[in-house]
């Protein structure tokens, strides 16, 4: 079982890169993501692997970070969810963006991905919503505060402050972060006004 590649880049596909590692090159297909920011051809590159070994052939599948791998690990346990659509969606969401959009359930974000219409954006939202959090990476701070928004937890105040700052033409996320900063900022008893001039303010920096 290959876990790790240590190597030279030797070239990049449209959905691969082939690593040479002392002499043998070892195809490894990426998201998109990846590929943008693996490097150039020879260039010294290190990937996460996940093996996939089937019947008629070997797989391996490269990621920049463990994090990216538990990802795809992850998305393939929700139901309609093969390695083609995993890939598809960590290529346009990063580990953090993607924990965010299931928390906030936020469909929209992650029905960008090609092959993953709105069902199956719900699906992964659903079956994912309670393991996201241990798999927030750099977005772990703010979490807990976007599940409550997207669980229809959160006060009034705040839902119609995200809501404003959503239509003002942030992405849900934005908005999530800027409340919840101007909830730092304003305190726990914060009228909607007062929170969308404060996340607007941090907004603008």
């Amino acid at each position: 079982m290959i876990g790790k590649l240590k190597g030279t880049i030797d070239e990049i596909g449209d959905d691969h890169v082939v690593v040479d590692v002392h002499g043998v090159g070892y195809v490894a297909h990426c998201s998109a993501r990846t590929l943008s920011r693996i490097g150039s051809a020879g260039e010294a590159v290190v990937l996460f692997i996940e093996t996939y070994v089937r019947e008629d052939q070997l797989r391996l599948f490269g990621f920049l970070s463990a994090l990216e791998r538990e990802w795809f690990r992850l998305l393939q346990s929700v139901q309609g969810v093969g390695s083609k659509v995993a890939l598809a969606v960590l290529s346009i969401l990063t580990p953090g963006e993607l924990a965010n959009a299931i928390a906030l359930q936020d469909k929209t974000a992650v029905s960008r991905a090609p092959g993953v219409g709105p069902k199956v954006a719900i699906r992964i939202m659903t079956e994912l919503k309670n393991k996201a959090p241990a798999f927030a990476g750099e977005a772990a701070g703010n979490i807990g505060f976007k599940q409550e928004l997207g669980e229809g937890l959160a006060s009034g105040p705040v839902t119609d402050a995200v809501s404003a700052l959503t239509n003002l033409g942030y992405s849900r996320d934005q908005a999530a972060n800027a409340v919840a900063a101007a909830l730092k900022n304003g305190g726990e008893g914060a009228d909607s006004a007062k929170l969308i001039r404060l996340g607007l303010k941090e907004l603008s920096k």
